[in-house]
């Protein structure tokens, strides 16, 4: 196999990717736009540039998903945390860091590395049998998002995605919400209906109508919505009466905890991967706010008192279907010298990009490396978006629980709950890390 590798993208995942390469050995050119053509969100032609918020959120590798992934990073030698324990400044319990010193510290040990070299210009997918890493971002360029349309037989790479809710399964109140899918067609368990009354209803058509929408960036004013695609609000707004007809319809099912009566409003839940732990609101794409969605939703009975593994939202992406297009270890399956990487790979955030762009650099150096194990942060990112995610609904996602296996509950225990759960999914992540680390 060929020593030289061809990155495109200098962002979070593209930068992580060289650097696993180059202290391999590998010699790597990357290709970069900026700045000779920016983008509407970048400001800098620095690698690895922050260009929403400057924190790469919780760093408690103990209890939350995030902090294990940074942990994991940390382990495998990530430049992305070395920049980021770097510059870091005080935000609590999360990671964030001084922007500017972070993208500067990245840029500056890769131009600084003997087998790294730069160019900067457009680029599209190269007609090349070398390996080649492509981690241009949400905000990929027309030419790269028509030939990787053109490559992977998609419709379209742009999306102005207004994305769902999604909910932890075992936050949802049982007592008042069922499997069933309409007029009893399908699998029993396709669908958990959630009913509400007509007073109920009411309440959260109004709480809909009054919460706080998110503003659209100047870039993305002119982005039309997608009819089949509308946020929930916005349905609303062309009427009181519209989502009965939409995503709130009852008819097809009968509520089992009021005597089988049909429900006045129903909202569906479906499995958002294999395993079921996870479950998105159907039809309840939405730019309300975070903190409207959990006033709004949470009016939703049998969802009073549920847990969001990820809050909806709009904007404009590009990312592909990776279930159908990407192979195990990231390589398109038409094109299996190309790996995608980043949130063009179809994982969100900024960690989660890294971590790809990791898996990616590892998998290009080492193509007979064994996957990272589902019970790690990164296996279970890297499953969820290749293999796991329903690719009829596959939507970018960050790194939670939900996406891996369920830990089994000791001898003796009814269940885990809480924090000791948590600390069951960690604790075998860093012990099944550890064993993946003396195979690679």
């Amino acid at each position: 196999m060929s020593k030289k590798v061809l990155i495109i993208g200098g962002g979070l995942a593209g930068s992580e990717a060289a650097w696993q390469l180059l202290k391999r050995g590998f010699s790597v050119h990357m290709i970069e736009m900026r700045p000779s053509k920016s983008t509407p969100a970048h400001k800098t032609n620095l690698f690895g540039e922050l260009v929403c918020s400057n924190s790469l959120r919780s760093d408690d590798h103990q209890i939350n998903a995030v902090g294990l992934m940074h942990e994991e990073m940390r382990q495998m030698g990530s430049l992305i945390m070395e920049a980021a324990d770097a510059t870091k400044v005080p935000a609590g319990a999360a990671l964030a860091v001084n922007r500017d010193e972070f993208s500067t510290y990245i840029t500056e040990k890769l131009k600084s590395h003997p087998l790294f070299s730069y160019e900067e210009k457009e680029e599209g997918v190269p007609n090349t049998k070398d390996p080649v890493i492509i981690a241009t971002g949400p905000l990929t360029s027309d030419k790269m998002a028509e030939d990787l349309k053109e490559l992977t037989k998609t419709e379209s790479l742009h999306f102005f995605d207004a994305v769902a809710p999604i909910v932890y399964t075992d936050s949802i109140d049982m007592t008042k919400a069922w499997y069933q899918s309409r007029y009893d067609k399908g699998d029993g368990e396709d669908y958990l209906n959630c009913a509400l009354s007509k007073e109920e209803y009411n309440a959260f058509i109004d709480a809909l109508l009054s919460g706080e929408k998110v503003a659209f960036k100047e870039f993305e004013k002119n982005t039309p919505y997608f009819e089949g695609c509308l946020p929930v609000e916005v349905m609303a707004e062309r009427g009181r009466q519209t989502l009965l007809f939409g995503p709130m319809k009852p008819v097809g099912l009968r509520n089992p905890h009021e005597e089988n009566r049909r429900p006045f409003a129903v909202v569906q839940l479906r499995k958002e991967n294999k395993q079921g732990t996870l479950m998105n609101l159907v039809g309840f794409q939405t730019k309300l706010t975070y903190g409207a969605q959990k006033q709004v939703f949470t009016l939703i009975p049998a969802l009073q008192n549920a847990v969001f593994a990820r809050l909806g939202g709009i904007h404009r992406n590009t990312f592909v279907c990776g279930p159908k297009v990407l192979d195990e270890k990231l390589s398109l399956k038409e094109k299996q010298n190309i790996k995608l990487a980043g949130q063009l790979s179809g994982c969100e955030g900024y960690i989660e990009s890294a971590a790809m762009g990791l898996l990616a650099g590892l998998f290009t150096a080492n193509p007979d490396c064994p996957l990272p194990p589902k019970e790690t942060a990164l296996g279970a990112m890297l499953c969820h978006i290749t293999k796991e995610a329903q690719a009829t609904t596959f939507q970018p996602m960050n790194i939670n629980f939900g996406l891996f296996p369920e830990v089994p509950v000791p001898e003796g225990k009814k269940s885990l709950k809480g924090q000791e759960r948590k600390l069951a999914y960690t604790e075998r992540a860093k012990k099944a890390l550890t064993e993946w680390m003396k195979t690679i």
